[in-house]
Order: structure tokens, then sequence, then C-alpha cells
């Protein structure tokens, strides 16, 4: 897999559900102690809620674009009712790199178990359609060095042309940091024959992930 989704932007949505309010909150985040520690700051500003249920997948990076961890937390609520229909949505949606936490303050009516799983689900739903999603591609780094007569031209035509520029750096030459998915290498590569009548040649850097390649 060379890509997957995220949340495009943290976000928080709330339900009321017989007078019990679940307030949920994404946050994107990379790794297990990021997570744990937006659980910890909601815990402390919203020290009057009852519960404060978690949910969150990270793609490690340790184990590729198939790799996934998960965890969940009912936080006090019967068990099977909270954490794990948060991580439901949460998978239903394909998203991953997110922690959701819902806090739940207590309305004086209980829900039983059906009425805590819609409710919580629901919450985390109300979340994720503020949040938004973006794609995460992986792609191939390459670094092109320019003129600077002709770097401003070139970098412009690349971009008009659907190759991601993630960096530039000014000096005695201008350096670009391109990213294009692995089967994009050979387009590249003719783009910038046409563009610079075969001066100019990119340096393989690696790879990395990169938010909304366009296309």
């Amino acid at each position: 897999m060379s890509s997957y989704l995220t949340v495009a932007r943290d976000a928080e949505a709330e339900i009321e559900v017989k007078r019990s309010r679940f307030r949920c909150t994404l946050v994107r985040v990379e790794d297990e102690d990021a997570a744990r520690a937006v659980v910890d700051r909601l815990r402390r500003e919203h020290w009057d809620a009852r519960h404060h249920c978690s949910a969150f997948r990270i793609r490690p990076s340790i184990l590729g674009p198939s790799g996934q961890l998960e965890r969940s937390s009912d936080d006090g609520e019967p068990a099977g009712t909270a954490g794990a229909p948060m991580l439901e949505v949460l998978r239903g949606r394909e998203v991953s790199d997110v922690v959701a936490v819902v806090t739940r303050w207590f309305g004086g009516t209980l829900l039983g178990a059906g009425g805590l799983v819609r409710a919580y689900g629901d919450a985390v739903r109300a979340g994720l359609d503020r949040a938004g999603t973006l794609r995460r591609t992986l792609v191939r780094e390459h670094v092109l060095e320019l003129d600077h007569a002709d770097a401003g031209r070139v970098e412009s035509e690349l971009r008009s042309r659907g190759v991601a520029v993630l960096d530039s750096a000014y000096a005695a030459r201008v350096t670009l940091r391109l990213g294009v998915p692995p089967e994009g290498e050979a387009r590249l590569a003719a783009l910038l024959a046409e563009l610079t009548a075969g001066a100019a040649e990119t340096t393989a850097a690696g790879e990395r992930w990169v938010d909304s390649l366009p296309t």
C-alpha cells in the first residue's frame, strides 16, 4: 500500500442523548505517546466529566504502510460499549494517525449498552464529518539543483504538471526537493529533460510520506 487516509484537521463535535453530552475530540498524532498525551490533556481540561473514552489508530513507520497500531479504552463505561465502537468507526472510515476521545457528561438517565454503543459511535462520526480527510502518499524524493535564472520557471512548470515540490532552498544555486510516486519517476525525468533541454537531472534522496499529493 502506498497511500492511506488521515484526518484533514483536528476537530470537535458534540451530540446530546437524553441529556448526556458526548463531545468527540479528534487529533492527528504520529505515535502512541502523543495519542495518550491527548487523552491526559482532555482529562485535565474537562475534569468535571465522568468518562474520557478513547480509540486510536496509528501506522508506525517501522511497520510500513501495512502495519497498524490500534488501542481503545472504555474508561469506566461497561466493557465494549465505548472504546470498541469508537475504534470501529475509525476503521470503517479507514483513517489512521488519529486519536478520538469522547468526553461524556452524564445527564442522569442510563442509556443501556445499546444506547451507549450508538452514542459513542455517533459522536465519532460527527467528529470525522467535521474533520474531513486527506490522503497521505508515499513518494520518492528527488533533489534538483538549478541556476537562479531557471529555478522560478522550472518550479512553476513542475507544480502545474502535478509534481509535488516538497521544499526549496536558495543559496549559490537553488535546490528543489521533489516528490513523485515510484511509477512517476520516468515521467519526472522526461519533464526535466523537456524543461531544461536535458541540462538538469535529479539525485534520488529516499522516500517519505506527504499529505495530499497533487494529481
